[in-house]
């Protein structure tokens, strides 16, 4: 059949079977049925998610410069397109509002990729021109969108029901309540409000704290110093909401290698450097569990990490054969025989034929190339080594970041660039690379695969929200590399711009503010005895505020000791963590999400088991119906927390670039103990809501 279709699949709901296992012979049929055309790609879907690619790059650069975060853009690119089609009374908007959420939530991840890494750059003296932060974006957004589209059909298809994709369920949602209205829209809005509001109450006016710890309880800072045992909480209302979309099992999981690293190695480690000092001084003392969480437990859930990948790579190799067997037999056959099931010939499984993905993967290649010899100057034989050393990590890592997007909607990005750095850097100075050649080489590596890997991490959600909804892969996967240029091109000069006006280091600060003079700079370099400058300097050193970017601030401290000779890393704790991974995958438990919660931080992960645990309660009924209809309701009400949390966070960005502090009446309060009780109050009053409306819902 051909043609417009006058109608939806004859509700605009989400089949009952979106977000289950399928059982033996059942297909899946999306909102959008695949037999028919519907508009997708148009010039208002394009337009439209072009400007939200240049808005949100922006805005995603600064808070990720500024505070170390960066802004959350799929979400409320998603909210924008269903507001301007329902104002603009636009008709079949849904297929159209996937391209403009696709396009423009290019935006959040090429900015990931960048942040992380390019202003290393400035941070070591090294002055990274447009050019090479933009080619370094754009080339490694190609990749990801390259090496990703070969698994789209095991993500999206075949793991059907098999991963909760908490952040594509959340723009799902989001776009089909927009698109139908009613009292589902009502409950979206509500929660959205109520969210947004919540956080907003404690990350932009500080009316409590975000992270309730154990140190405010009585004992609980004598544990923490001595024992180094500290449990913390982050009561954000969208950590929550992720919590609950992903569901008990991967939020146990997860919560369980956290408590791992933090209740097991933190003060195992504290507890040996007792032992080893035999009544002497313990190194790790005078260290918070943080600082001991960072330097040598986090290095073991890299490795886990990188392990769990490996692992998946062989898991799926079958589907990476497949991938390229295909490939071959497209420039191999002059017949086309096609082998594929009826289901895999509608516009629903239609992907850029694999013969055409190999030869953009070999032009993008080629490109890279060519940016490492002449963008970077350096020799053939080094720009080869580290052609390769692109190429195979962000391929080997590309399943990696799908996957854990599709478990907890987090990718650990900086991890997995953290390892290329440390790999690359050996290898580079092998080839003769050291010194600042070595640490920009490095840097240009690490910016290409971190971009690829955030790309591919943020794709598979774009790709996902389509397949539930019945959008037409292909033309999701053409009009990516439009997103990725023109969001590589934004993110290039706002980060050229804001070197130029903030810089990332206090004396850059004060350079780019024209404080001191020439002369005066002439003097404070050459330590001249000075005492009225030397007191102006440091009283206004004191109050620079430099753009932190935390993340490259990091990775500049990483890479210095090791683009030397006898460059030193600590290989056994990678190990540690190799070992782990295998032997949770020998238990049968999910390796990669056991991995990541070893990784990140313990106070992102206790609000995930708690909204595992809110997910199990509320389904607790044997009336299958209205099992079904809290699922919704609940699912509902966990995407509106996240969008509205998603969409205050944009605000209170704007309101940091403005320099707009609303906090400042809260004056002592904000570090008291008393807004840590509040925090965990609050926590508390916000599930309680959650459940309660959840458990309003009605079978039908």
């Amino acid at each position: 059949m051909s043609g417009e279709h006058t109608q939806l699949n004859s509700s605009i709901y989400l089949p009952e079977n979106a977000h289950r296992e399928l059982r033996p012979g059942e297909v899946y049929r999306p909102i959008l049925q695949p037999e028919y055309k519907f508009p997708e790609v148009t010039s208002y879907s394009v337009l439209l998610g072009l400007l939200m690619a240049i808005i949100f790059s922006a805005a995603a650069a600064y808070s990720g410069l500024k505070i170390g975060q960066v802004m959350e853009a799929a979400i409320p690119i998603s909210i924008i397109a269903v507001g301007i089609s329902a104002a603009a009374k636009k008709r079949k908007a849904l297929g159209q509002n996937v391209i403009v959420q696709s396009i423009g939530a290019s935006s959040g991840v090429i900015v990931a990729g960048a942040v992380f890494t390019i202003p290393a750059l400035y941070i070591l003296k090294l002055n990274a021109n447009f050019f090479q932060i933009f080619f370094a974006s754009m080339l490694g957004g190609f990749l990801g969108i390259l090496f990703l589209i070969p698994f789209r059909k095991f993500f999206v298809k075949e793991m059907h029901g098999k991963f909760p994709f908490p952040e594509a369920t959340a723009i799902t949602e989001i776009l089909v309540t927009g698109e139908k209205g009613g009292k589902s829209a009502g409950v979206l809005v509500s929660s959205g409000i109520l969210g947004g509001i919540y956080d907003f109450m404690f990350s932009s006016l500080h009316l409590w704290k975000e992270t309730f710890t154990s140190r405010v309880l009585p004992y609980g800072e004598l544990i923490a110093e001595k024992a180094k045992i500290l449990f913390q909480l982050n009561v954000s209302a969208m950590i929550f909401g992720f919590g609950y979309l992903i569901g008990l099992k991967y939020s146990l999981i997860i919560t369980i290698g956290s408590f791992l690293s933090w209740f097991v190695f933190v003060p195992l480690i504290n507890q040996i450097g007792a032992i080893v000092a035999n009544g002497g001084t313990n190194y790790f003392a005078s260290m918070p569990p943080e600082q001991i969480f960072s330097l040598y437990v986090r290095p073991i859930g890299i490795g886990a990490i990188a392990m769990a990948g490996i692992i998946g790579i062989i898991k799926s190799s079958k589907v990476i054969g497949n991938a390229f067997s295909l490939a071959f037999r497209g420039f191999s056959k002059k017949k086309k025989v096609s082998t594929e099931s009826p289901e895999d010939l509608h516009r629903t499984q239609k992907d850029i034929p694999m013969h055409v993905l190999l030869v953009l993967v070999i032009l993008t290649i080629i490109s890279i190339f060519v940016f490492l010899l002449f963008g970077v100057n350096i020799t053939p034989l080094q720009a080869i080594i580290a052609l390769l050393t692109v190429t195979i990590i962000s391929f080997l890592f590309t399943s990696v970041a799908a996957n854990a997007i599709a478990i907890v909607g987090t990718n650990p990005v900086s991890g997995m660039t953290l390892m290329t750095l440390i790999l690359s850097s050996l290898i580079l100075t092998q080839v003769g690379l050291s010194g600042k050649e070595g640490m920009l080489s490095a840097l240009i590596i690490g910016g290409i695969v971190c971009t690829a890997l955030s790309m591919a991490g943020g794709f598979i959600t774009d790709l996902k929200v389509g397949y539930w909804i019945g959008s037409t892969p292909i033309k999701q996967e053409s009009f990516k590399f439009l997103g990725a240029i023109v969001s590589a091109a934004t993110v290039g000069i706002v980060i050229f711009i804001l070197n130029a006006s903030y810089g990332f280091t206090k004396e850059d600060y004060l350079r780019n503010q024209n404080i001191f003079t020439a002369e005066e700079w002439q003097k404070i370099e050459n330590k001249v005895a000075d005492k009225d400058l030397l007191e102006r300097y440091n009283k206004a050193l004191a109050s620079a505020e430099p753009l932190v970017a935390p993340q490259a601030n990091a990775m500049a401290a990483v890479i210095q000791p090791l683009m030397s000779p006898e460059a030193k890393v600590d290989w056994i704790l990678y190990l540690v963590g190799v070992f782990i991974a295998l032997f949770v995958n020998w238990l049968g438990i999910s390796p990669l999400a056991f991995a990541l919660g070893m990784y990140l931080p313990l106070p992102l992960n206790t609000p995930l088991l708690v909204g595992g645990l809110i997910a199990h309660f509320v389904q607790k009924t044997k009336d299958e119906k209205l099992r079904n209809a809290r699922v919704q309701r609940g699912t509902l009400i966990a995407s509106g927390f996240m969008a509205g949390a998603s969409l205050f966070g944009v605000i209170g960005a704007l309101l940091l670039f403005f320099k707009v502090r609303l906090y400042q009446f809260v004056g002592e309060w904000e570090s008291s103990a008393g807004a840590e009780y509040l925090s965990l109050v609050m926590f508390a009053l916000l599930v309680s809501y959650f459940v309660w409306d959840t458990l309003k819902a009605k079978s039908e």
